[in-house]
C-alpha cells in the first residue's frame, strides 16, 4: 500500500519505474537479436543479459517494486511481465521483431508473435518470451514453461494470462497478455472494476439494505452465516488449518425457493459483510446459440475473478446449469458439453459461487452433488410478512390511518419481493390521486395486481 506521497507523485514514481523496466526489456531484446544474427561472437556472450533495474525500497516504494517483492519475482519473471506490458506502454520496442526471414519470405518463427485486429504493433506470445529468456538454451526454455505454470507467481497472482486459440498447436504459440488489473495496479496503484458489456457479461450488485432488513428463519440465517465465514476465512482455513490436503479451494452453494424470498439480497449482503464484490452473471449475454460462444463468454468472467475475492452469483441458474439430456442430436451434445464445461469451471474456481433457482430439481445432479450447501428460502409466514411490511413502509410516515399491516400480513401470502412491489404501486397510486399518504385501498389494489401476476386471486 502506498504511504509516501500524493497521488500525482505516485503516478510519476510508477512511470519512472516502468520506464526503467522497459529500457531493460529493450536492452535484452537488442542483445538477443545481435546474438541471433551473429553480431555477437562466442557462446558465453550470447548468454549474458543485462541485469534488471534496481528496485526502490521501503514502504514508499513504487507499485512495481512492491509487486515484485510481494510476488517474489525473479529476473526472468520480471522480463516476461515487461514483455506482456510493452504493447500497452511502449509498443515500438517490439517493432524489431517484425523483421522478415528473406530465405522464406516470412517472419522468424522463433520470435513468435501474433497480429491483433486493430493494434498495428507486434503482440508477443510465449514463444517471444522464450526467445528473450532462453535464446537457444533448451534448459532455460523448459524453465520458462515452469514459470508460466498456473501455480507459479506470474499466473497465480494474475499478472499475466495465456490465451490459446488453437489448442492442437504448440503451447508456446499462446498469446502472452498482461493481467487485466495489472496495468491499473502498476499505473495508479488502484484496481479499476471491470466494465459491464459484451466482453464482461457480469454486473456488480450492491445494496443500501442491511441484515436487519432481511427476514429469514434462524436455520436459514445460520447456513448463510456459514457461507459468509468461509468467504472471509476460507484461505486461512485451507492454509493455516492445513485443510488443503483434503478439500478443494472455493465454496459452491445453491439458493433455491420461490421468487422474491431474498436470494439475491442474501448474496449481496454476504459480499457486503466480508468486503467482497458480488457480480451477478447476465445470462442473456452469456448464453449463445453458437457452438463455443457460451463457454467463451463465461470464461471472461471466471478468468477475471480467478485472482480476486469476488463472489459470483448466477441468478435463475437453471438456464445455464439445467439437467443434461439424452444425446439424440448434435444440439444435445453441444448443450451437454456446455454443462460439463461449466461444472469444471465452477468446481475449479477458488472463490465463492452462489447459484439461485426457483426449483432445486431443475439443477443438474452433477452440480448438486458438488454444492457445499443448499439453502432453501421458503415463503415467509405471517409474522415474517409483518416484519417485511413494517420494515418497508412504516418508517416513511406515509401510511394512512386505515392501513392495518397486521391484517395484510395475515391474509395475503406474499414474498418480500412481492410486498416491495405492492408498496411501490401503493405509493404511485396515492401520488397520482394527489394524496400525501398511502391508503389501504392503494395497497389492496397493489396486492390484487401482484396476485394476478402469479395466477392467483385475492
Amino acid at each position: 500500500m502506498w504511504t509516501g506521497a500524493e497521488p500525482g507523485e505516485r503516478v510519476r514514481a510508477n512511470a519512472r519505474a516502468l520506464q526503467a523496466e522497459l529500457r531493460w526489456l529493450d536492452e535484452v531484446l537488442q542483445v538477443r537479436l545481435a546474438a541471433h544474427f551473429g553480431a555477437t561472437a562466442g557462446r558465453e556472450a550470447r548468454q549474458e543479459l543485462p541485469p534488471p533495474p534496481r528496485l526502490d525500497e521501503g514502504p514508499a516504494a513504487n507499485d512495481l517494486a512492491q509487486l515484485v517483492r510481494r510476488c517474489e519475482l525473479g529476473p526472468a519473471e520480471r522480463l516476461v511481465l515487461a514483455l506482456a506490458l510493452a504493447p500497452h506502454l511502449r509498443p515500438q520496442i517490439l517493432d524489431l521483431l517484425f523483421v522478415t526471414n528473406e530465405n522464406l519470405n516470412r517472419g522468424f518463427c522463433e520470435f513468435g508473435g501474433w497480429k491483433g485486429r486493430q493494434h498495428g504493433g507486434f503482440l508477443p506470445t510465449v514463444e517471444t518470451a522464450a526467445f528473450l529468456v532462453a535464446g537457444e538454451n533448451l534448459g532455460q526454455r523448459f524453465e520458462l514453461h515452469r514459470l508460466l505454470d498456473d501455480a507459479a507467481p506470474l499466473r497465480r497472482h494474475g499478472l499475466v494470462r495465456l490465451q490459446h486459440e488453437a489448442p492442437s498447436e504448440p503451447w508456446y504459440g499462446a498469446a502472452l497478455l498482461a493481467g487485466r488489473e495489472t496495468l491499473d495496479q502498476l499505473w495508479s496503484g488502484e484496481t479499476r472494476k471491470p466494465d459491464y458489456g459484451a466482453n464482461f457479461p457480469a454486473k456488480l450488485i450492491e445494496t443500501r439494505l442491511g441484515w436487519s432488513d432481511l427476514v429469514l428463519d434462524a436455520d436459514v440465517m445460520e447456513e448463510v452465516q456459514a457461507i459468509a465465514t468461509w468467504a472471509r476465512h476460507g484461505e486461512t482455513l485451507m492454509r493455516d488449518w492445513q485443510l488443503q490436503k483434503a478439500l478443494k479451494p472455493g465454496y459452491r452453494c445453491l439458493f433455491f425457493g420461490p421468487p422474491g424470498t431474498g436470494k439475491t439480497l442474501t448474496a449481496t449482503l454476504i459480499g457486503q459483510q466480508v468486503g467482497a464484490d458480488v457480480y451477478r452473471i447476465d445470462l442473456s449475454m452469456v448464453v449463445s446459440k453458437y457452438i463455443g460462444e457460451t463457454e467463451k463468454n463465461l470464461a471472461e468472467v471466471f478468468d477475471q475473478a480467478q485472482h480476486r475475492r469476488w463472489i459470483l452469483f448466477f441468478d435463475e441458474a437453471d438456464a445455464l446449469f439445467g439437467k443434461r439430456t439424452a444425446t439424440s442430436s448434435s444440439n444435445d451434445r453441444h448443450a451437454n458439453q456446455e454443462i460439463s464445461y461449466l461444472l469444471q469451471r465452477v468446481e475449479d474456481f477458488p472463490g465463492t459461487v452462489i447459484l439461485a433457482s426457483n426449483l432445486k430439481g431443475n439443477i443438474d445432479d452433477a452440480f448438486a452433488r458438488r454444492f457445499q450447501s443448499s439453502v432453501y428460502f421458503p415463503m415467509p409466514d405471517a409474522d415474517q410478512r409483518l416484519r417485511l411490511w413494517e420494515g418497508m413502509v412504516r418508517h416513511t410516515g406515509r401510511l394512512a390511518a386505515d392501513v392495518d399491516l397486521a391484517e395484510f400480513a395475515e391474509r395475503h401470502e406474499l414474498a418480500g419481493g412481492a410486498i416491495a412491489n405492492v408498496v411501490r404501486f401503493g405509493a404511485i397510486n396515492a401520488m397520482q390521486a394527489g394524496r400525501e399518504r398511502i391508503g389501504a385501498a392503494d395497497l389492496r389494489k397493489g396486492i390484487a395486481k401482484e396476485l394476478r401476476k402469479e395466477g392467483r386471486t385475492v
